[in-house]
């Protein structure tokens, strides 16, 4: 029986949408793949999701990698990508809902800057427990961040349902006994699957 809600952040509340970003932040289109590669694909990108670097660190590394005429736009991008993090379609509506009949949780890769973005988009006081992967140094798909949540907030995986757009993310769950719903842009299924 499901008891408990446990939502991802990126694709699911939030649109992480790097292209749309650099549209917003006016990047140079000359260097946007440039961006797409040696920024939001790279391995510091990943190092700030676990906490490891900050984006001041991320910029010192990926700037090495990106012609110096392109440095001014990759530190705005760097300062500012999390423009395009605004509410999907749904999701503020979803949370309204879900809140009244499960506890709500969120489990997030997300560098420290989260805790800047995500509250001017959707209220964290709607959430039981936040764990954002950089605050502790784990991330997903790795199991420990998930036990971590299991034992931060004294529940069982069988009695939650996981929802995440990454497959990797939800097979993780799955072996640890979560319930799960990979989420594909429309919330109207995971209402009808949890009778919202």
């Amino acid at each position: 029986m499901i008891k408990n809600v446990i939502l991802d952040m990126g694709n699911v509340l939030l649109d992480y949408n790097p292209p749309r970003a650099m549209e917003l932040l006016n990047i140079n289109p000359e260097c946007r793949e440039i961006m797409l590669n040696e920024m939001f694909n790279s391995p510091e990108w990943e190092m700030c999701d676990r906490g490891i670097i900050d984006d001041e660190g991320m910029y010192d590394r990926v700037k090495v990698r990106v012609p110096e005429k392109y440095h001014a736009d990759l530190k705005k991008c760097v300062d500012n990508w999390h423009i395009c993090m605004t509410p999907l379609e749904g999701a503020v509506d979803f949370i309204k809902k879900a809140k009244k009949k499960y506890p709500l949780y969120l489990l997030s890769n997300a560098s420290n800057t989260f805790h800047t973005y995500f509250p001017k988009a959707i209220d964290p006081s709607d959430f039981k427990g936040l764990v954002v992967s950089s605050d502790i140094k784990m991330g997903k798909p790795d199991h420990e961040i998930y036990e971590y949540l299991l034992n931060k907030y004294s529940l069982k995986a069988e009695e939650c349902i996981f929802i995440d757009d990454r497959l990797p993310n939800i097979k993780a769950a799955e072996e640890l006994g979560f319930n799960t719903f990979q989420f594909k842009e429309d919330f109207a299924p995971i209402l009808k699957l949890l009778d919202l």
